[in-house]
């Protein structure tokens, strides 16, 4: 494993991605510089014209998959997005909520919040608010949103145990999770997981299945379904072409919900701040 304490890690990944988003993506997921904007988000999945109405800067192509794709987003549901970059999944779930709805995005890259706000400001988004934070320590209060989505950021993150125990605090009773991310299909070699730049890469941070799954299942979530998506290998190795990182990770669909009916601390005791 990469020797970096948690803090280092964060700093890492926060560096690397301050220097994307002077870019406009140019130098995105992987060790070496994959962000292809609209080209490669249309291979992840998105619609042509979905992508044409967003504001310029908001496609960075760093995504992994299209957690809205099976999101299921409701009028007037209230989202909130981990690691919203320029805004692409935000922009996009504010025009499926409506007006009566609402769409949050969370980042700890100030540079990314400066460019997901300045969209929001152009295209008058009056329904999407970008707040400068970190995924295990959210700023959004307890059983505050329906939906909580995310592409390709919890590999990011040096305490994904803390992350599904904040996206817990917050869902509502009933509330879904709808993530796209890389997962670990195989153990990971040295070479990449010692490799700083394949850590802000989405390769090295990348959990093994059953370890996400217990992740999730710890923070109280239920109805936890994990697919691997193989057709995104071909993808992952133009992000790093020597490593041969398509062998060891993938991209997957992760969905779950916090069950309704239940108590404030839902079946994970200690997950929530509520308790």
């Amino acid at each position: 494993m990469t020797t970096q304490t948690p803090s280092e890690t964060r700093e890492i990944v926060r560096e690397h991605y301050g220097q994307v988003a002077k870019t406009d993506g140019a130098c995105g997921c992987g060790p070496g510089c994959c962000g292809g904007g609209a080209t490669a988000s249309i291979d992840l999945g998105y619609d042509a014209g979905q992508l044409a109405s967003l504001p310029k800067g908001a496609d960075m192509g760093l995504g992994c998959g299209t957690p809205l794709a099976f999101a299921a987003l409701q009028e007037g549901e209230v989202v909130l997005d981990l690691g919203s970059g320029g805004g692409i999944d935000a922009f996009l779930a504010a025009k499926q909520v409506g007006a009566k709805g609402r769409v949050i995005g969370v980042d700890m890259t100030p540079e990314m919040l400066a460019k997901a706000r300045d969209n929001a400001s152009r295209v008058g988004a009056s329904n999407v608010e970008f707040k400068l934070g970190e995924i295990e320590s959210l700023p959004v209060g307890d059983r505050s949103v329906d939906v909580v989505v995310s592409n390709c950021v919890v590999n990011l993150s040096p305490d994904k145990t803390a992350v599904f125990r904040e996206a817990f605090r917050v869902l509502r009773p009933g509330g879904r999770l709808a993530i796209s991310d890389i997962v670990a299909s195989a153990p990971l070699p040295k070479h990449i997981t010692e490799n700083p730049a394949a850590l802000s890469g989405c390769i090295a941070g990348a959990p093994a299945v059953d370890e996400l799954r217990r992740h999730l299942e710890a923070a109280g979530f239920a109805g936890v379904h994990i697919e691997i998506n193989e057709r995104s290998r071909s993808l992952i190795k133009t992000w790093s072409p020597e490593s041969g990182a398509e062998h060891f990770v993938a991209s997957a669909t992760i969905r779950a919900m916090r069950p309704a009916g239940e108590g404030c601390c839902g079946t994970a005791p200690k997950a929530s701040s509520c308790c």
